[in-house]
């Protein structure tokens, strides 16, 4: 039986890819989380009080500890339960680990950013930011090729930190993308938008409100 007053309590939004990776990462350990849906636009003043800076995901332990940035939350809940050994990487190499997340959050966020979003960003150029962003996509493919993986010979914390957001450039213009010379990533990126995992930390949920019924993520099978 879960003791939800001492479950941490996750604030999460549906389609955020940061929020998405922070899902999968705790969907993968098996912890236990009371989910809180909510909209960026709807900011609930208790989501500030947790974390003033306002964006997802944030995890606040039972003790009153905030976790506010998605690759903290990775690491956290995987430092506790890793069954599908999605860190097996970062013991064997963290440097590296952390030379590729530093990329993949900034200079491709970036670009995908101004690539997506152009009209918010004064003097961003679209074409230029694409362009950028597929020189990296077309290094994932490269990796791919090798092991089908990114993290290795399985998937693990390179992959699933990525693969939100390789989704996102894709949806920015999904025939540009699919006509590219990717074809390792098409397929790796394919299987993972059809995997059970992706449904399941998709799935919709209720926005948040005080006095809410908890939801229990992931839900209990």
């Amino acid at each position: 039986m879960v003791d939800e007053g001492q479950l941490p309590t996750f604030w999460s939004f549906r389609r955020c890819p940061y929020a998405m990776r922070a899902r999968l990462a705790i969907a993968a350990s098996g912890e236990v989380v009371r989910l809180r849906e909510i909209l960026l636009r709807n900011k609930p003043e208790a989501f500030l009080s947790a974390s003033p800076k306002g964006t997802v995901p944030v995890l606040v332990l039972a003790d009153g500890t905030v976790i506010d940035e998605s690759r903290d939350v990775m690491f956290w809940v995987l430092g506790r339960n890793d069954p599908d050994g999605w860190l097996t990487i970062w013991r064997q190499d963290p440097q590296r680990v952390t030379a590729f997340l530093d990329r993949l959050d900034g200079p491709f966020k970036d670009d995908l950013d101004r690539y997506k979003y152009a009209s918010r960003y004064a003097g961003a150029d679209a074409k230029a930011h694409q362009a950028s962003g597929a020189g990296f996509l077309h290094e994932l493919d490269k990796a791919l090729e090798q092991t089908g993986a990114l993290s290795g010979t399985n998937l693990g914390i390179l992959d699933f930190a990525s693969l939100p957001f390789v989704r996102q450039f894709r949806i920015a213009n999904p025939d540009w993308f699919d006509a590219q010379p990717w074809p390792h990533l098409s397929v790796w990126l394919q299987a993972f938008l059809d995997s059970a995992r992706f449904q399941q930390i998709m799935e919709k949920y209720p926005q948040w409100n005080e006095g809410a019924s908890p939801i229990i993520f992931p839900t209990p099978g």
